[in-house]
């Protein structure tokens, strides 16, 4: 439904990976500062939201459980290849869904890298044996492990009319408890409701001083706000004049700092992403190891304009 949507709202467009609609050399994006190595966990979750970019649900195996043998192949490889990377992250579906989580996040930090978990801090992450994983990672590595919160709103309301009624309040707890804990958090919020920024942060700021929550609302790192992904809206192609016209370089967009790993549900080994919210498009699939993927990404899809160059957003920290 999404590649319908994209092909009516961006008719003619995002056709040729070298050349736009109108004839210019579409803009490319090389690996200039790799930073942050993602590992998708596996698309199911225990919810199903209403507008998640990788239609994650509790029915949805299209990307399996990654197992811990399998990061730490790429980690690895990251040590081959000498990429500089200084962050692992995880996200999904749900990590804590993925019963090898703990494992996996224990392997990138006894090698030193900063490890970040994207959760949505509801049920799976709360089960008993989580929990002390959690704690014991906490206890061994500290400040190193950060847990990103998907707080869609700071609103109950608008928070559970996107990922269902109750959902803010069982959310809540779970931040609770990693409050309680001592966890580092961070906030991923959405930016679905016409709603600028300062306020949308204002609103943050008052539901972390409600709840004693140790996260700076005005830092981007801390509490980021994705612009949204909609497949309906027509979007500029990037040309390798954009650059100088928008005033931003390649190495502002977030293929230049990042790869995600990702196994297919069928699928004898991981492949690796050029990018961590297309993991459907097969164009933006760059091979199965890491030295594969070094080479550049052409900016081939609506979000590569949307989201990335226009919309300035990164997943990473």
């Amino acid at each position: 439904m999404k590649d319908v949507h994209n092909a009516v709202a961006n008719d003619g467009k995002f056709l040729d990976p070298k050349i736009t609609a109108d004839g210019s050399p579409r803009a490319q994006v090389p690996l200039s500062h790799p930073q942050t190595l993602w590992f998708n966990t596996g698309t199911l979750c225990n919810i199903e939201c209403l507008n998640c970019y990788i239609e994650s649900s509790p029915r949805n195996d299209s990307l399996v459980y990654i197992t811990a043998a399998e990061v730490d192949a790429y980690l690895d490889q990251l040590d081959a290849r000498d990429w500089g990377v200084r962050e692992i992250a995880f996200t999904g579906g749900e990590p804590f869904l993925n019963p090898e989580m703990i494992g996996m996040a224990r392997a990138a930090l006894e090698r030193g890298y900063e490890v970040l978990i994207l959760t949505n801090a509801m049920r799976p992450m709360m089960r008993p044996r989580m929990q002390i994983g959690l704690k014991t990672l906490l206890e061994e590595f500290g400040p190193k492990l950060t847990l990103r919160i998907s707080v869609d709103h700071w609103s109950a309301d608008r928070h559970d009319a996107e990922r269902g009624k109750g959902s803010f309040d069982i959310m809540l707890k779970g931040m609770q408890w990693l409050r309680d804990e001592g966890f580092r958090m961070t906030v991923a919020g959405r930016s679905l409701w016409q709603e600028d920024d300062s306020a949308a942060r204002s609103g943050y700021q008052r539901l972390y001083e409600a709840h004693g929550f140790d996260i700076d609302a005005q830092d981007p790192g801390a509490t980021v706000i994705f612009p949204e992904m909609d497949d309906t809206v027509e979007v500029p192609e990037i040309t390798t004049a954009c650059w100088g016209i928008l005033g931003k370089t390649p190495q502002s967009v977030m293929c230049a700092s990042s790869r995600m790993v990702v196994k297919r549900k069928g699928a004898a080994r991981p492949s690796v992403l050029a990018c961590t919210l297309l993991p459907y498009d097969p164009q933006f699939e760059l091979g199965h190891t890491l030295e594969e993927a070094e080479r550049p990404v052409a900016l081939n899809h609506p979000h590569c304009a949307k989201f990335c160059v226009l919309g300035g957003a990164s997943c990473s920290g």
